[in-house]
């Protein structure tokens, strides 16, 4: 975990890493009644959701910026950028009620604020109800098409915020879509710390702006 974050440029302190092995520590303990992840060696958990989480920290601002996990699921990417950027004021959006309640009572065990679950999927959401102001940034790990997570999450992010996804190889063929909408995107091709695997994250301008942006 710490050669892992030193390889991302995140040197942790001693309470971050502490919250990391609390983390795994009560992830592996409901996952055996609740299956909140097919993961279950250390090492793995680490590097596919720990770290792979981390890496939408390369696309984000500094600063205090307040994001929405969309799909979060067992946490991620919420929580292990939490732990890294404490400043960030985080929504867990994810509708199923074991997840939330794992969400929930794995904030408390580490002792997170600024951070909350929204137990609803994000079409029921509505600003100034759930969520209590836009959102500047909307991420979300795989579980959207591009064209699905832009139509679903646009009510909830500011007109100039922007939106992040995790995507594999095919990254480039499914921002096609996004040539004809006139918006602006790029794309970082980053390594996954201790695999040969490749990441594509995918950072979305605001919806309708001009010009193209595609990096390597």
């Amino acid at each position: 975990m710490i050669d892992g974050l030193i390889e991302l440029g995140f040197p942790p302190s001693d309470d971050q890493i502490n919250s990391f092995l609390t983390y795994i520590s009560e992830l592996k303990k409901w996952n055996k009644v609740y299956n909140l992840t097919g993961l279950k060696e250390d090492k793995d958990i680490i590097s596919k959701h720990f770290l792979d989480s981390l890496l939408y920290l390369k696309a984000m601002p500094d600063g205090e910026i307040r994001v929405a996990d969309i799909g979060s699921g067992a946490g991620f990417p919420g929580i292990p950028i939490k732990i890294i950027r404490p400043e960030i004021e985080m929504y867990l959006v994810e509708p199923s009620r074991k997840k939330s309640a794992f969400l929930r009572h794995i904030i408390s065990q580490i002792g997170l604020s600024g951070i909350e679950v929204i137990e609803k999927g994000i079409e029921q959401i509505k600003v100034n109800k759930e969520l209590p102001e836009l959102v500047d940034i909307a991420v979300t790990r795989a579980l959207f098409s591009i064209k699905d997570f832009l139509k679903k999450a646009s009510h909830i992010v500011r007109r100039d915020g922007i939106f992040i996804l995790n995507k594999g190889p095919k990254a480039h063929e499914e921002t096609k879509m996004l040539r004809d909408m006139d918006t602006k995107f790029e794309i970082l091709k980053l390594a996954l710390p201790f695999s040969e695997i490749e990441r594509f994250i995918v950072v979305i301008g605001p919806p309708k702006l001009s010009g193209l942006i595609i990096s390597e």
